[in-house]
C-alpha cells in the first residue's frame, strides 16, 4: 500500500483522483485550501493548508510519503482565465505552489511526482482555424500561449523537468484538455463550458425562458474529456515507464454550437443563443491530438461527449433542484 499525497484534493479532478486511489487500495492524504464543494472526501486524511506556505508543504509531504500528485492551481474556465483580470494571481499563486512542492519533494523520499499541465500551453498561432487546430506535443515550441495561465503552465512544465534533471525526481506530466463531469463547479465564474451551458439550459427550462448567453459566436471548437477518462489517463501516464509530456484529452472535436445542440437534446429543450461577441473566448479551435499517447502507452478515452454530457447534465440538474450546500461536506471532513 503506497502512501500518496494529492495536492488540490478539494478540487474537481483532485477529488475524483482521491476516490480512485482509495479504491485502488492506497493510503491517501488530501490537501487543499478548501473542502470539496459537493462530496465528503474519501481521503484517509484531509488537510486544509495553503500550499503557497512552504512550512505547510513541508508538513503535508513528510518523510513517509511515496508519491505526490500535484493538481493544486489557481484556475478556472474562460470567464476566469481569459478576461486578464486574474493574471497576476494565476501566475503568482500557481508558481509559488509548484516551487514549494518541488523543493520539498526533492528533500524528502518521494519516489514519483505527477504534475497536471494544460492544453493552454499550445501556441495561439496553431489554433486560429477552428476546423484544423494543431495540438500535438511536438508543436509546443516556438511558444505563444494565448493566456498567462498557459504561460504559467508551460513554465511549470520546464520547472518540473529541471528538478527531474538536477535532483533525480521521477516526474510525470499530462496536459489536460477541458475536463468535465459530475462534482465539477457549474456556477460562479470558474466553471468550464460544458457545465456552464448545462446550467444555463437547466435554468432556462425551469424559468421557461428560451434565451441563454454564449460567449463568442459559437463556431469556436473544442474537445472535452469526461472525468473518468481523465483519471484513467492520469494513472496510465503516472504508471508508465515514459517521462514524456502527454496530452490527456478527447479527439471528439465539436463547435460550441454543436455542444449546445447535444445538451438541448439531453434536456429536451430548445434555446435561443444570444452571442456575446465582445466577451473573451480563447483560441478559435482546440482539440487533443492523442496519437503520441496512444503509441507510447496505449491510453484511449472511452466516453463519447454525449454520454458524458448526459451524466453531467443530470447531476447538475439534481444539484440545482436540491439546492446542495457546501457546509454539509466541510463539517464532515476528516481534519484541518
Amino acid at each position: 500500500m503506497k502512501r500518496i499525497v494529492v495536492c488540490g484534493a478539494g478540487g474537481f479532478i483532485g477529488g475524483h483522483l482521491v476516490s480512485r486511489l482509495k479504491k485502488d487500495g492506497h493510503w491517501v492524504r488530501g490537501v487543499d485550501i478548501k473542502f470539496n464543494e459537493f462530496k465528503k472526501t474519501d481521503a484517509d486524511e484531509f488537510l486544509i493548508a495553503d500550499l503557497r506556505d512552504p512550512v505547510k508543504v513541508d508538513v503535508t509531504i513528510d518523510e513517509t510519503i511515496d508519491e505526490v500528485y500535484q493538481l493544486a492551481a489557481d484556475m478556472g474556465g474562460s470567464t476566469y482565465i481569459n478576461t486578464g483580470e486574474h493574471d497576476s494571481d494565476v501566475m503568482h499563486n500557481s508558481c509559488i505552489i509548484n516551487l514549494n512542492v518541488l523543493k520539498t519533494c526533492s528533500m524528502k523520499n518521494v519516489t514519483k511526482i505527477f504534475y497536471s499541465s494544460s492544453a493552454c500551453v499550445y501556441p495561439e498561432y496553431n489554433q486560429l482555424d477552428p476546423d484544423n487546430p494543431k495540438c500535438s506535443e511536438d508543436t509546443t515550441y516556438p511558444a505563444e500561449p494565448d493566456s498567462e495561465y498557459g504561460w504559467e503552465k508551460l513554465f511549470s512544465e520546464r520547472l518540473y523537468k529541471a528538478f527531474e534533471r538536477n535532483h533525480g525526481l521521477n516526474v510525470r506530466i499530462a496536459r489536460f484538455h477541458n475536463i468535465y463531469g459530475p462534482l465539477g463547479t457549474f456556477d460562479g465564474g470558474r466553471e468550464k463550458a460544458p457545465a456552464a451551458i448545462c446550467r444555463k439550459i437547466i435554468e432556462a427550462k425551469i424559468k421557461k425562458n428560451k434565451n441563454i448567453e454564449i460567449w463568442g459566436d459559437g463556431t469556436q471548437t473544442r474537445s472535452f474529456l469526461y472525468i473518468d477518462d481523465c483519471i484513467q489517463g492520469t494513472l496510465d501516464v503516472f504508471n508508465s515507464n515514459s517521462n514524456e509530456v502527454f496530452n490527456v484529452g478527447s479527439e471528439e472535436q465539436v463547435s460550441i454550437n454543436q455542444m449546445i445542440e447535444i445538451i438541448e437534446d439531453v434536456a429536451n429543450y430548445k434555446v435561443n443563443k444570444n452571442y456575446q461577441l465582445d466577451k473573451p473566448k480563447g483560441v478559435r479551435g482546440r482539440s487533443s491530438d492523442n496519437s503520441f499517447i496512444q503509441k507510447q502507452i496505449g491510453w484511449k478515452h472511452t466516453h463519447t461527449l454525449k454520454e458524458g454530457l448526459i451524466k453531467t447534465y443530470n447531476w447538475i440538474s439534481n444539484q440545482i433542484e436540491s439546492g446542495t450546500n457546501i457546509s454539509k461536506f466541510s463539517k464532515s471532513s476528516i481534519e484541518n
